[in-house]
């Protein structure tokens, strides 16, 4: 593929339900940190040119540390975080310019991301670019009903079959997801989903298969989850 890909990596974030103090992204998952397992994935995909982390400004010595110690040559620089996570992702942005075709984004604390994962979401907007939508996401179709409730009242139960739980990675034509960020900014409008902020602009994003073992680590409870799907994966 002849496109360059950047990839921004948010590990900003406080992690308020995780309480066990120190940082998510830095929480040791069998022998590694949490933001290395996502790190060294994005290192060996070849169409991935550039891998930009975004670490809170105490988080970026242990940062530095942690791209010479592991040896991720595609880190060249770490991005300072902001209050939200949408301002963490928009400083990633900022240090672009215009170097790239496709943005990625992926979450720090999704350490079970797959390198296959990863490519076919890649090429799937390579490939679609002339097809007019702006971004590919992952995500998994529900398998819960889901209900609308209101005080504890239930207003109404949601379609199933229509309703998809979105993930990272994301990846985006840079044009269309920096013209967003910047009308968002001007906006003060926030939102948690990347493609969600694309959307609201105008853009058409495409939604593909995923994976159920690409979990985000929200909760200690997750990393031994985490655990048993990475030994069923290596053995």
């Amino acid at each position: 593929m002849n496109k360059k890909v950047i990839a921004i990596v948010p590990a900003a974030g406080i992690g308020k339900r995780f309480g066990q103090g120190g940082n998510k992204p830095f929480q040791i998952l069998r022998d590694k940190p949490l933001i290395v397992w996502v790190l060294e994935v994005f290192e060996s995909i070849n169409d991935i040119a550039e891998v930009i982390p975004v670490l809170k400004e105490a988080d970026m010595e242990q940062g530095c540390d942690l791209v010479e110690r592991y040896h991720l040559s595609k880190v060249k620089r770490i991005a300072p975080g902001g209050k939200e996570r949408q301002d963490s992702v928009y400083s990633g942005l900022n240090l672009i310019g215009n170097k790239a075709n496709i943005v990625l984004i992926h979450d720090g604390v999704r350490p079970l991301v797959e390198r296959d994962l990863v490519t076919r979401a890649i090429q799937e907007l390579a490939k679609g670019s002339g097809g007019g939508f702006d971004g590919v996401v992952i995500g998994v179709p529900l398998k819960d009903t889901i209900k609308e409730a209101a005080a504890g009242i239930v207003k109404k139960t949601l379609k199933r079959d229509i309703l998809w739980a979105i993930q990272t990675p994301q990846v985006f034509k840079y044009a269309a997801l920096m013209k967003a960020y910047k009308k968002a900014a001007d906006e003060k409008f926030y939102s948690t989903d990347d493609s969600a902020i694309v959307e609201r602009y105008g853009g058409k994003v495409r939604v593909i298969m995923g994976s159920y073992t690409n979990i985000k680590i929200t909760t200690p409870e997750d990393i031994d989850v985490a655990e048993m799907l990475l030994k069923k994966r290596l053995t």
